[in-house]
């Protein structure tokens, strides 16, 4: 025994003596001219060393915090002994996009923000660039396959959404056997992944060669669907044994102050989705004829969130003339990723905190933005100080373009889908029982953004495989009580 645990030690608890690395940044004049991931890859020698300096620990806080769990001290003490596709098989066990959250997980706000080495001072082990690593040496070894089925079902299963919670059922149910159609109403599988979240984040490879992935297990994807023109739900239950309602939310928060009429002033989605969709070699009109293009302008956007955040570093990279984003709370109570906020101060973004919109001016289109400043107040119920307006205080801003990126609300489904029995929360979510995530309609069952509201990618994951355990209790159970009856 004491042999075995010395053997341990000589691979792990490095933390004494080797200090936190990340991968090393591109250079900030370097990656401000392309939209390429920031990151360089972990070496493998690299990424085994931050691996062994895993404490091991009794209580892996790391994985309580992990929304699913991830099995992350085992597989950092595999990748630390150099058993990569062990690693690998390990860390896919448990999530469905292993590459994704590697790469936009915010590991500081989970993971490696209770880290128990991070908590005693020696800095946290770097959980999501390993992550990242072990993924992508697995793709490069040829050790992720489609999935093989030892036998079909006859069941089917209909899916509305291709972001990451559609994905993650779909994939789960594919496993089962299940006939797998998934709709969605952009021309391309990922959602999110794919036109909200930019490359310097997320290159488009990876979610691609996801997707791809998961045609190649037999799992059809309908594209430029949309539910309640192409067809209705009722039309849609009729198809299927049941049905996924994974749509996230899209409808942006909107600022009601005077002049928000003007021209010139972009919901965040708008922006985003433009300029991914100009990455993946799409022809855009509104951006090559500037409107939604950042290039030589002076932009505001205003939102304290990741999405701000890669509004403003989209701007940077489209060469804005200035880049301003504007938060109405300080630094330390910004609902985003620190890592991202840090990382748009190195290129060039300037934070306007304590801040907010008061009034949009100018003839026709945006030409100046009244703030207001900001005080913080007592405690709110989310626990967070409330901002007040701190009186006789406005000033003023340049603006050719402001960016709107204050989060997102629910889509009116029940007018959408053309399905009024639907039912939903105050906020528009989806209701649902929480044990079985079926909605009041029998077979239709929901999960993601559309339940949740506007949250993290690996929680629609997480929530994507839960599911999938619902619907596969329910069909199971449906296909009992016709044996009964026959």
């Amino acid at each position: 025994m004491l042999y075995v645990a010395s053997q341990m030690s000589e691979k792990m608890l490095k933390f004494t003596k080797l200090g936190q690395q990340n991968p090393p940044k591109r250079e900030v004049l370097e990656r401000k001219e392309d939209f390429k991931e920031i990151y360089n890859e972990f070496i493998n020698q690299k990424a085994k060393e931050q691996s062994s300096r895993c404490s091991q620990c009794g209580v892996p806080f790391c994985q309580v915090h992990c929304p699913l769990s991830n099995n992350i001290p085992d597989w950092l003490k595999l990748t630390a002994e150099g058993r990569l596709q062990e690693a690998y098989e390990l860390s896919q066990s448990t999530n469905n996009m292993p590459e994704v959250c590697g790469r936009i997980c915010p590991q500081d706000r989970l993971c490696e923000g209770n880290c128990v080495i991070e908590q005693s001072g020696h800095g946290t082990v770097t959980i999501g660039s390993i992550e990242k690593f072990i993924t992508e040496n697995a793709w490069e070894k040829n050790w992720v396959k489609p999935i093989k089925l030892k036998s079909e079902k006859n069941q089917s299963i209909g899916i509305i959404g291709a972001g990451p919670a559609g994905l993650a059922c779909a994939e789960q149910l594919r496993k089962e056997g299940y006939q797998i159609t998934v709709y969605d109403r952009y021309d391309r599988p990922g959602g999110l992944l794919i036109y909200g979240i930019p490359n310097f984040k997320l290159e488009k490879f990876v979610v691609e060669r996801r997707t791809n992935l998961l045609k190649q297990s037999g799992i059809k994807f309908i594209q430029n669907f949309e539910v309640g023109k192409n067809m209705s739900l009722k039309e849609l239950r009729k198809k299927h044994d049941a049905i996924l309602i994974a749509t996230g939310v899209y409808k942006p928060r909107e600022i009601e102050i005077p002049g928000s009429d003007l021209e010139n002033i972009f919901p965040a989605m708008d922006f985003l989705t433009a300029s991914n969709k100009k990455g993946l070699g799409d022809k855009v009109e509104q951006f090559d004829n500037g409107t939604l293009n950042a290039e030589g302008k002076d932009v505001i956007v205003i939102g304290g969130g990741d999405t701000a955040m890669d509004c403003v570093r989209t701007s940077i990279r489209q060469n804005a003339k200035s880049v301003k984003c504007l938060y109405r709370r300080d630094k330390e109570n910004m609902p985003g990723s620190a890592r991202e906020v840090s990382n748009a101060e190195e290129e060039g973004v300037e934070f306007i905190w304590l801040s907010g919109p008061k009034k949009f001016e100018g003839v026709n289109k945006i030409e100046n933005l009244i703030v207001n400043k900001m005080i913080l107040g007592d405690p709110d119920e989310t626990g967070r100080r409330k901002p007040i307006v701190d009186e006789n205080s406005e000033f003023k801003l340049k603006a050719d373009m402001v960016i709107k990126a204050l989060g997102f609300d629910p889509e009116d489904l029940p007018y959408l889908f053309n399905e009024k029995e639907l039912r939903v929360s105050k906020w528009g979510t989806v209701k649902i029982d929480f044990n079985s995530m079926e909605t009041n309609l029998t077979g239709v069952f929901a999960a993601g953004d559309i339940v949740r509201g506007a949250s993290l990618v690996v929680w629609a994951i997480k929530d994507g495989r839960d599911v999938a355990n619902s619907i596969n209790e329910h069909l199971k159970s449906k296909l009992e009580n016709k044996k009964i009856v026959a």
